[in-house]
């Protein structure tokens, strides 16, 4: 397995990418709010490629829509409930993958790059405070780990739904981490979920697939926390409140098209 799997986002478009999201959770681009491409670049102080690539990605997960008149594109609507069931769903799909990893067993090429995401989390989490490159590193391979345990599953099928479910409003694995790491006791809180990836992996080999089930629901918990961190602070994300519209699987509101 080669190495260079480990390096699975660019740090420019990974931090263009965790401010936008802050910057939407914050309430400080609102629903409606038309963003462009040019005066964003100038507000975060990045280059136009990270936050061309950073707007598509938030696109994706069903943050951002494209505007439908000038280009650019305008943050969406959706409900505080809707994430903490995004979240939800996420957990249960993990906790399944991690499961199925166990009882199936796995080629001991992912268990060794599995290994190399948490040694690289570890290292990133030594350091007295978690800022860049450090955070950059952790968001990379915090998702590495989820992602790989998709492929563990040994089920196509599941990847995809993981995947679907990873691109559901702040449901990818880094969704909160921006507010997590802000918070007074934010490194214990990614520590403890740190411990519990090494918790996971290791049910895993020793093949305990209900442990491994129950490690992974249970991490779930730790984003759903961020997302409750997140509505508490002042502006949160009550102005999405009420007025939000439902997104379903497409990322869509229920009377759009697909």
């Amino acid at each position: 397995m080669d190495t260079t799997e480990l390096d699975v986002a660019p740090t420019q478009t990974v931090q263009a990418q965790q401010r936008l999201r802050e910057l939407i959770v914050s309430g400080a681009l609102p629903p409606g709010e038309r963003i462009l491409e040019v005066p964003l670049a100038e507000r975060l102080g990045v280059s136009r490629t990270p936050v061309r690539a950073a707007l598509l990605r938030l696109e994706q997960e069903g943050l951002l829509e494209a505007a439908s008149a000038g280009g650019g594109y305008r943050v969406r609507q959706f409900s505080a409930q809707d994430l903490r069931d995004a979240i939800e769903l996420r957990g249960t799909l993990e906790g399944l993958a991690a499961r199925m990893a166990a009882e199936r067993g796995v080629d001991e090429a992912l268990l060794a790059l599995a290994r190399r995401h948490l040694d690289a989390i570890d290292a990133a989490l030594d350091a007295p405070t978690l800022a860049e490159p450090g955070f950059a590193a952790y968001v990379r391979h915090n998702g590495g780990f989820h992602t790989l345990l998709g492929r563990m599953s040994g089920s196509d099928l599941l990847q995809r739904e993981l995947a679907r479910a990873s691109l559901l409003p702040f449901a990818s694995p880094s969704g909160f981490l921006g507010v997590q790491v802000g918070a007074p006791a934010g490194q214990t809180v990614l520590r403890i979920a740190q411990d519990q990836h090494r918790q996971v992996l290791d049910a895993i080999e020793q093949r305990e697939g209900s442990r491994a089930e129950a490690l992974m629901r249970e991490h779930a918990r730790i984003a759903r926390r961020r997302l409750e961190t997140a509505l508490r602070q002042p502006g949160g994300l009550r102005p999405l409140q009420a007025t939000a519209a439902p997104f379903n699987a497409h990322g869509g509101h229920p009377h759009e098209s697909q």
